[in-house]
Parts: C-alpha cells; structure tokens; sequence
C-alpha cells in the first residue's frame, strides 16, 4: 500500500511570480488554429461540432474530446493533457475524452525536441500553457455565444462542469447546446487564465481517462490490431550486432503451413505468414548465412577492461570548475571508487509491434508510436514515398521507457520494408517482435564505467572532486548528434556535469567508445548511471569525512534550495533522525534533478547473512512544480522506484563472443510484485511551471538502496547490478 502526500497550492503571487504573468493573460505560445477564416470548424448541417482549435472538440451531447499529441505509454500523460485543458474550459471531467493526434507536425510539435513526439519527460512542460490556452479560448468562444444569445454581459456569466450559468436570469445552457452558435465565432487572439486559487482539477486526484478502455478490454494496443487479410511477420535478425545477410536458404522456411512469403529485408529476413505461430515455425526453420566481418565479438568483460584502461587516459572536459587535480594530490583525506555499469534492455511489457498497409501511393500505420514524426519520414523513406503519403495510427503503448523512441524507427522500417518486399499490394503486415527478439535487439542503455576521486581538507571539507565517465554515446550516428559539442555527448554526463553540491574544484570528464552494439536512451537517460555513481560516491565521502550522510548533502545545498527541500522533506518524513535500524537493517538517501524535476529518496534494506537484499521501505519526496495530477505523480514515482529497483538487482544484457546471452525474463531479471517495496511519496506544493515525472523517480533508488546496504552491512556496492558486488567484489 503506497502513501501519498500532497499539500495545498501556491497562491496567485507565488504563481504569477513563478510564471511571469501579468494580469493573468495568456502568453501566446504558438500553435496553429483550424480553418483559414480562425473561426471554430462547425461539422454538419446543425454545426453538431464545435472545433475551436487543433486540441479541443465539443460535440452536441456535450462529451468533450481532447487531442493530444503525446503517445500514452502507461506513464499517464492522456490524464495529465486532459486535466489542463479542461481546467480552463471548465469541462465536466465525466464527459472528457482523450484521443491522439495525427502525425502533423506543424499543429502538434513537442517545443522541446521540434518534432512531433513523446519523450524526457516534457509532454507536461512543454503542453502547459498551450493547453491552458487552448482550453480557455474554447470557454471564451462559449461564453460569448451565450452571452449573445441571451443578450447580456459576458462578465455576468459563469461556467462550471460544461454548464454556462448567469445568475440574474437563472439561466443556463450546456457546452453542447452551444455548439453551434460559438463555432461561428472568430478565435480570440488572448484570454485570460485561470487564477490558481480557482484551479478545481489541477491539484486534485481526477480518475485517469485511460483506466476504463484498459479495464474492459476496449484499449486498442498495437497487438489488438486485427485487420481483413492481414499477415504476420517475424524478422530473423543477424546474432551479431553489426552482421549481415550473406545468404539465406527459404526452402525449410516454406514448407511451413501457413508461410506465404520469405523475403529479405535490410535488417535480416523475414518470414510472412497467415499467423503468428506459422511465422514463428517458419523463422526458426530458416536458414540464414551471416557476413560477421564487421560485427562486435567481444565479450562483455573484454569491454570493461577497455573502459578502465580508458579511464586511466586523458578525456574530453565536461566541467571544470577550480582545478580538482592537485586539490586532491594535495588534500589531508583522499577517497577513490570506480563503478560498472552493464548494458540494460528495455523491456517493455509490449514488445515492439507495428501493423502496414502499404500500396503504390499511400502508407498506414498502426503503432503505439512514439516519434511521429521521425517515423513518418523514415517510413515514407523505405517505402519510397512522401511524408505526406504516410499516415500514422497512434494506439496506446503496452510500454516504452525510450525504446520505441529512435530516431531509426527501427520497428516502424522493418514493418514498411517488409511490406514492401511482400510487393506493397495493400495486404495489411503486422510485424511482431517476441520477447527473445526485445532482449536480443538492441538499442540497449550503454554500459559505463565510471572513476570517481575527492580530497578532504584537515577539517574534513569537500575540497575536490573528480568524476571520469566512460561509455558509448547515444547521439552520436543520428540527427541529435548536432549536440555532441567539443566531444561531449552530454546525455552521458547529465547528472554528473551538473552536480548540484557547492564544491570549490570539479573536474567532469569524457571518454567516448565505439561499437556495433547499438544504444539508446533509456529511462532517465544519463541519470540512470551518473545520479549513482555520484549519490553513491558523496555517501563514502560523507563517512570519510565522519560525518551523517544526509547533513553532509543538505549542508552542501545551500545554493539548490528546491534540491535541499526535497532532501529534507524524505529524510524527515522516513524518520532519519529516530536512530539506528536493528542489525541486518540499513537506511540510505539519495537526491538528483532529472529533467528539472527534484527527487530524493530514502530506503530501508534488510540483507539476509547469504547477501540477499530486500528492500522494506522507500520514501520518496518530489517537486515538479505545479502537481497537476497527484495521484499520477505518485503513480510514476511508485512506477519509476519498481523498474529502477529491478535494473539494479538484476537487470543486465551481457555478450559472450558477441552474442547476447539473455533470452527472457529468466534471464534478463525484473522486479516481481512480491519484491516490491512499501512506497511513500510526498509532493512539494509548488508555484513553478510543471515539470515532468515520468522518469525522475528511477534516478535516486538505486543509490538509495546501495547506501542502505552499507548501512546494514558494510559494504559498498561499486558493481552494478548489486548481486556482483555482494557475492564477489564485496568491500
């Protein structure tokens, strides 16, 4: 059972102060509005539609749809997007409805990447205003439709659950009923926001808009799909990364009953068949000869040894401030550690899936698609088409945590060029990944390696402090690679280059490895590694330096006063003062910024005398500025402590020659319900703009149950996941 707090609101001052409002009036973030006249569309003979702009449509019975252009991934966003617009069109949340938008661009970009997408926990910041403003020009066209009909001041009306009220009269009139008349009026060009203290959903726990269709089965995931004359396809992809097709023999593969077609792809073969099953059969009949030359065939521990000698090398600058070198040669105390990190999978609960209808002029997709954009042109691309030709069907997701975020569309182009080869005829090809293709295919989180060094002063101050990453980038070989400045991939070094600690030299630096083995971001990106070699590392300093792990951060923090809050607020909340835990117990804290959102986490481990670890009790603390959903927000935190939880007990892709030894989920570990924790989660009341919350709550759990380890037994975790350094490399 999770324990949530939440309290209060900020008031108008700290709102406005926060926001840079003046007199409430919206600024105008833009976003295009239907029809060339800027007049709501009316749909029908009766206007029975009234669309005042590209996120909002009303319809005469009064049910509200809402179009939103983030993917809902489990992560709530539909809930969160639908909450803000319909705080200021004042809807009456039992007729909201949510559905995606379409693959355009140009109406439903994300102003964080500039493309239309999901992903860094931004579809709440980046939607806000936009949203609050979409809303709030559909309740001003509203209100003047009444107000003219009735012929009295707009100001002498209210409106509240899709109802128009004016009090003088005692009339009333539902949204619906006004349909018509407001859809032929023109847009406003700016209106007034709310002011906080009239929020009535923003800050409440509004039942999730997706729970319903996921509980009575009418959800439509990408595995639902069922279209007339549809085939299946499984692709055999090369057992090295880097390999390719050198031949391949489809007689075997045929004779399968049910095999239609076996073609080659430019990522291996596929076997298209009339079921799943028949292409399972068939996948595992054909025989393919692979072309290696070029593949990665080492092992994972030939590649650490790499990253350490690495390590020992000069490296490209991430942060310097000071000179940390001779603060440390010259300090009174020194401390050193190195971390390792494997690669880690995914995993997503959905494996990866898409469904193509593909003919010589037109392209459709069914996906829980991520990267709309992204997807629409390397779809049009592989199918030999323009963007335009290429429609994008955005079902919910079965799961992500990045994966089916590449700017590759890896699954989307193995779909298309599949459908192309079976001679894009208009025969509908849904392409499934198994969960054996999920953990063997790639676009893993990379592996680091990561060598930290302080220098304690005689009076036993932080005086340097020197962090020295190693790893594969994620943007280097795409489009973001743009972002790669001086040798800096800085998804690699967030969390570590931004040490939030007042230390007075820092030295943060990078070292970039190459390989077949192809990476992706992964949830929290570069604060899935840096947040616990940092949190882990400031621990060991804290007792070098003889003093309490938490007073040691909080007394670094002075200048991070939303960090410090967030750090306090767990450590009293968990009782961190209230003295030691009986032996064999432990209790450690962590605290990052992800995504500008603050976390910090207190847990409590029992380890067993065979070194097994149970985590009992996790305390967590956030602020991502203006809660709109809490009930959401404790979700995602619970949600990111339970896969952060599983990574690092268990989660780990290694190689043996090249070839990825984990098939399933017996091999590749995740948390199961019994292991996980009680979970509380307090939210800070905030002014500031929100922020997102999807991914933050992974950071600080790992170092969080690392120190509560040390706590309960000594001995420091520095091998990733925990078992390696518990069983073999215990210090």
């Amino acid at each position: 059972m999770a324990i949530r707090s939440f309290a209060g609101r900020p008031t108008r001052r700290e709102f406005l102060k926060a926001t840079g409002s003046v007199t409430a009036v919206a600024l105008t973030i833009g976003f295009e509005w239907l029809g060339p006249s800027r007049r709501a569309a009316a749909v029908g003979a009766n206007a029975a539609v009234f669309a005042p702009n590209a996120f909002l449509r009303i319809g005469a019975d009064g049910n509200v749809t809402i179009i939103s252009k983030h993917l809902e991934m489990g992560q709530g966003s539909y809930t969160g997007i639908a909450t803000v617009l319909a705080e200021e069109l004042d809807a009456d949340w039992t007729k909201v409805r949510v559905e995606s938008a379409p693959a355009n661009v140009k109406l439903y970009a994300n102003f964080a990447f500039g493309m239309q997408g999901t992903g860094g926990s931004s579809a709440m910041a980046n939607s806000w205003t936009q949203l609050r403003e979409a809303g709030a020009k559909g309740r001003a066209m509203l209100l003047t439709a009444a107000s003219r009909d009735w012929k009295v001041p707009v100001t002498e009306l209210t409106t509240d659950k899709g109802v128009v009220y004016h009090t003088g009269t005692k009339r009333e009139a539902s949204y619906g009923s006004l349909v018509g008349k407001a859809a032929a009026l023109p847009v406003p060009d700016k209106v007034a926001l709310k002011d906080p203290k009239e929020f009535k959903l923003i800050g409440r726990q509004a039942p999730r808009v997706d729970v319903p269709a996921k509980v009575d089965g009418t959800a439509q995931f990408t595995l639902d799909v069922v279209l007339p004359g549809m085939l299946v396809a499984l692709l055999k992809r090369p057992p090295l990364f880097g390999a390719t097709v050198k031949s391949f023999d489809p007689s075997a593969a045929g004779a399968v009953p049910g095999v239609v077609k076996v073609v080659q792809v430019p990522h291996g073969v596929a076997v298209v068949a009339k079921s799943f099953w028949a292409a399972k059969q068939g996948r595992d009949a054909l025989i393919v000869e692979w072309d290696d030359g070029s593949a990665e065939k080492r092992s994972s521990s030939e590649m650490m040894n790499e990253y350490r000698r690495l390590a020992d090398q000069p490296a490209a600058s991430a942060r310097k401030v000071g000179d940390a070198v001779p603060a440390i040669k010259n300090a009174a105390h020194t401390v050193s550690a190195s971390y390792e990190f494997p690669y880690l999978a995914h995993a997503p609960m959905e494996p990866l899936d898409a469904v193509v209808k593909l003919t010589a002029g037109s392209c459709e997709i069914w996906a829980g698609d991520q990267f709309q954009t992204m997807d629409q042109g390397n779809a049009a691309k592989a199918a030999g088409l323009d963007p335009q030709q290429v429609t994008i069907n955005t079902l919910y997701a079965g799961g992500s945590f990045g994966r089916r975020a590449n700017v590759w569309s890896d699954y989307i182009v193995e779909a298309v060029s599949i459908a192309k080869a079976c001679g894009a005829d208009g025969t509908p090809i849904k392409l499934q990944w198994t969960r054996e293709d999920d953990l063997h295919g790639g676009l893993y989180r990379p592996m680091y390696f990561h060598k930290l060094e302080a220098g304690l002063n005689e009076k036993k101050e932080l005086v340097g402090w020197r962090h020295v990453i190693v790893g594969q980038s994620i943007m280097a070989g795409g489009p973001f690679e743009v972002m790669v400045k001086n040798g800096i991939d800085p998804t690699s070094v967030e969390g570590a280059s931004s040490i939030a600690y007042e230390i007075p030299n820092i030295d943060v630096e990078l070292a970039t490895t190459k390989s077949p083995v192809p990476v992706l971001w992964w949830r929290v990106v570069g604060s899935s590694h840096t947040t616990f070699a940092v949190e882990t590392f400031i621990d060991e300093v804290a007792y070098a330096a003889g003093k309490d792990p938490f007073t040691f951060r909080r007394d670094l923090l002075e200048k991070e006063p939303r960090m410090k809050a967030v750090l306090e607020l767990a450590a009293d909340k968990a009782g961190w003062s209230s003295g030691p835990l009986p032996k064999g117990k432990g209790r450690g804290i962590a605290v990052c910024e992800a995504f500008k959102t603050f976390v910090a986490q207190v847990a409590e481990v029992t380890v067993d005398d065979a070194g097994q670890v149970t985590v009992d009790r996790v305390v967590c603390a956030v602020d991502c500025g203006i809660p709109i959903n809490p009930d959401v927000i404790a979700a995602q935190m619970e949600g990111g402590i339970g896969f952060g939880l599983g990574a690092v007990l268990y989660g780990a892709i290694t190689l043996k020659n090249g070839r990825v030894e984990q098939d399933n989920f017996n091999g590749y570990r995740v948390l199961r319900i019994n292991e996980m924790p009680k979970v509380e989660v307090h939210i800070v009341p905030s002014p500031e703009a929100p922020t997102g919350v999807g991914e933050p709550g992974v950071a600080p759990i790992g170092p969080a149950v690392a120190n509560a380890i040390f706590a309960a037994t000594g001995k420091r975790v520095h091998l990733l996941p925990f078992h390696r350094s518990l069983s073999e490399h215990s210090t």
